[in-house]
């Protein structure tokens, strides 16, 4: 089953993923994890938004 989802949720799982490549790349310190964990955060907030307003269960977020 194709799941079509809001550009902007992709968008936002985009920003994390290129905020974990970044974190990866430098020295392992909090600061440099934090871009990345904020990502990641919006990225299940806006699911959790869109699944709710959607009527779907929250698995959207799962391919």
């Amino acid at each position: 089953m194709v799941i079509e989802l809001p550009d902007e949720l992709v968008q936002l799982q985009r920003a994390a993923h290129a905020a974990r490549r970044e974190a990866t790349t430098d020295a392992y310190g909090p600061e440099g994890w934090e871009p990345w964990l904020d990502a990641v955060d919006a990225v299940h907030v806006a699911v959790t938004k869109y699944a709710k307003e959607s009527g779907q269960s929250r698995e959207v977020e799962t391919p």
